[in-house]
């Protein structure tokens, strides 16, 4: 007995086939739509993110606000990158204190002297002492043989120690609108000094010729004090650029001024000058010379020559009042606020005119009124 053969319909075969396949497609394509929005998905979504957030050290305050999790891509990258920023600036600032462990500061007038500790931290290299009541500089401070920086302004100091003149590194000393009536010779002993600020003392007349030993100063400023010439220790200092010994009592400049051969910027203003020496026109490398010009007869003709790189200002001044106070103390005060506003005015302007690459012919001078 032969075997019996079933024979089907192919192409009914396929169909059924090919509806079962489609209807698998809608199912899984309906459980996709499902995981799509299903709440679920999307919070292994913010799962995830949190996780690699945490992973690069992003606090959650910066993703989550008011419980929700902002996961877009962006924002990682852009927290990523402020995370970076963060860590380097934490890592500065820790730089940063490790190097201020050199460096004391206070300001403030409830500072009426320093703290007896000081004397013991001599591995300091800076004092920055502001704004304060204190008027003594310890005689302990020949033991700071690290100093660098001495940034002493606006307290009330009426004298420096004589042991000043020991501190060998000292490169920067400013004792501007203290109380200083005389520097000691010792000063001079400070050989790598480079910046010297006595503005605003109000009382200085002279310094003293052993300050000639101080090759390497660059910066003098002298301004609002009574000196009626120019020390002859500052004409002695062969590399100093910047001389300022404005509001003065000057009536001439020495002969000898063109001995400041690396003489850049001079500032001249509110003195007695009736004249300007020709001496002035060998210094070959001053480019800026500010000076009062109503009591001026006698100019230099190529000073005020447009082809030279010489900035020359004459302020126009317009005496102030004289005030009378009843006590003297307040009247040293507010000359010396007066005093100080006037230098920040006149830093402004010069800067200014340092920034200006090149200048017209007809604003080599400059004539305006300074009222303050």
């Amino acid at each position: 007995m032969g075997h019996k053969v079933i024979v089907f319909d192919i192409s009914v075969i396929r169909g059924l086939w090919e509806t079962r396949v489609r209807k698998h497609q809608e199912r899984q394509k309906k459980e996709a739509e499902r995981l799509e929005q299903s709440a679920l998905e999307k919070i292994k979504e913010e799962w995830n993110f949190v996780q690699e957030c945490r992973e690069k050290g992003i606090p959650q305050s910066l993703y989550c606000k008011n419980g929700f999790v902002d996961t877009s891509m962006s924002l990682l990258e852009r927290l990523e990158k402020n995370s970076l920023m963060a860590k380097k600036e934490s890592l500065s600032k820790k730089r940063e204190k490790i190097k201020n462990k050199f460096i004391f500061e206070i300001s403030g007038e409830q500072w009426k002297e320093l703290p007896d500790s000081l004397q013991e931290q001599t591995y300091l290299k800076e004092w920055h002492i502001e704004n304060t009541l204190i008027h003594i500089i310890p005689t302990y401070i020949q033991l700071f043989r690290e100093m660098r920086i001495l940034d002493l302004p606006k307290n009330q100091i009426t004298h420096l120690p004589t042991e000043i003149g020991d501190l060998k590194n000292l490169k920067e000393l400013n004792v501007s609108f203290n109380h200083l009536k005389t520097i000691p010779p010792e000063l001079g002993d400070c050989e790598n000094l480079e910046k010297l600020d006595l503005a605003g003392n109000l009382e200085l007349t002279e310094l003293p010729f052993e300050l000639s030993n101080l090759k390497q100063v660059t910066f003098i400023d002298v301004s609002a004090n009574k000196f009626s010439s120019i020390p002859i220790c500052v004409l002695r200092m062969s590399n100093l650029q910047w001389l300022d010994i404005s509001n003065n009592c000057l009536n001439d400049l020495p002969q000898d001024i063109d001995r400041l051969e690396e003489l850049q910027t001079f500032l001249l203003h509110k003195n007695k000058l009736t004249y300007l020496p020709q001496a002035l026109l060998n210094l070959t490398k001053l480019t800026l010379l500010v000076v009062s010009g109503e009591g001026l007869v006698e100019i230099p003709t190529a000073i005020c020559d447009s082809s030279t790189h010489l900035k020359f200002v004459s302020l126009m001044d317009n005496p102030i009042g004289n005030t009378k106070y009843q006590d003297s103390e307040e009247m040293t005060g507010n000359e010396q606020d007066r005093q100080h506003f006037e230098k920040e005015f006149m830093k402004a302007y010069i800067e200014d005119l340092k920034e200006r690459e090149s200048v017209p012919s007809y604003t080599t001078k400059v004539s305006f009124n300074l009222q303050l």
